[in-house]
């Protein structure tokens, strides 16, 4: 968890402290104030401490059971500050993908220029229904989360409109690795891989790859988005960072950059697909 993630739900505990201290009606020990919610004793203190997030229903209770409901607002911009960094996972996924899908759906809808590295597959920007079903089903194995698949699978199509509207621009690098990961059944990829040939030359999207045997001048790392340089995104396997400080997102940037140095494109990507796509052995 990063130090200014931790920072801030310190400080969020060390407010919520004060409220409790300074009840109108008198001060609440941290038993009283439980007592009163119907929550344990450890859980106010966690809270307290920063050792557990709070939800807007913790806050919204913690106000009112304080006598002080006026400052819910305040508290809930505080926990939106913060969890706008870092997005767990379990939290995110709690009613399933598509929440998350659509959520993508407005921050792509608002942007002009996206760039994006992909060294493990295909960009969501960029799948097909089947491909983004496989691995829809795989994530929610790994998290354990709702099935809403077809769902989450329409949302993430519906994406794709914004690649066909004036003005846009998607600047896409793929490690080719991505277009020989079996997430799917050979099939599947076979078919990825013919949308991919198919949107090379398209004037909204500039597909590069970077070879397997190119040399790099950073290590292909964790994927990540750039929103129009006001806004980074990229994910771990417990959460998503949303990142949107000046000097981070100019880091990403220039890692983009360096990738970007040993890609291939045009005929040269198209080539690199082809031999993918042979050596799937499907017709």
């Amino acid at each position: 968890m990063s130090t200014d993630y931790q920072q801030a739900r310190s400080a969020l505990g060390s407010r919520l402290r004060e409220m409790r201290t300074a009840c109108p009606e008198g001060r609440l020990t941290g038993t009283q104030l439980a007592e009163r919610l119907g929550w344990t004793q450890s859980k106010v203190s966690k809270l307290e401490n920063g050792r557990q997030t709070a939800t807007a229903d913790d806050l919204r209770l913690w106000s009112v059971a304080t006598g002080q409901p006026e400052t819910y607002d305040e508290l809930h911009a505080r926990l939106r500050g913060f969890e706008s960094h870092i997005r767990s996972w379990r939290r995110q996924l709690a009613s399933g993908h598509q929440p998350v899908q659509d959520t993508w759906n407005e921050l792509v809808a608002e942007a002009s220029v996206i760039h994006e590295w992909e060294p493990t597959m295909v960009s969501g920007m960029l799948q097909t229904a089947d491909y983004a079903r496989h691995v829809f089903l795989r994530y929610s194995e790994l998290q354990n989360s709702v099935r809403d698949t077809e769902a989450a699978v329409r949302s993430r199509l519906k994406r794709q409109e914004w690649l066909y509207r004036p003005g846009k621009r998607l600047r896409v690098l793929l490690w080719e690795a991505a277009l020989r990961t079996l997430i799917c059944p050979p099939s599947v990829l076979a078919a990825q891989l013919d949308r991919l040939a198919g949107l090379i030359g398209m004037d909204t999207v500039e597909l590069g790859i970077v070879p397997l045997g190119a040399p790099v001048k950073v290590p292909p790392a964790n994927g990540f988005f750039i929103f129009d340089d006001r806004l980074a995104i990229t994910e771990d396997w417990h959460a998503e960072l949303w990142l949107d400080d000046t000097y981070t997102i100019s880091t990403y940037r220039r890692v983009w950059q360096a990738l970007n140095e040993s890609a291939v494109f045009g005929a040269d990507a198209q080539r690199v697909l082809a031999e993918a796509r042979r050596n799937l052995n499907i017709r």
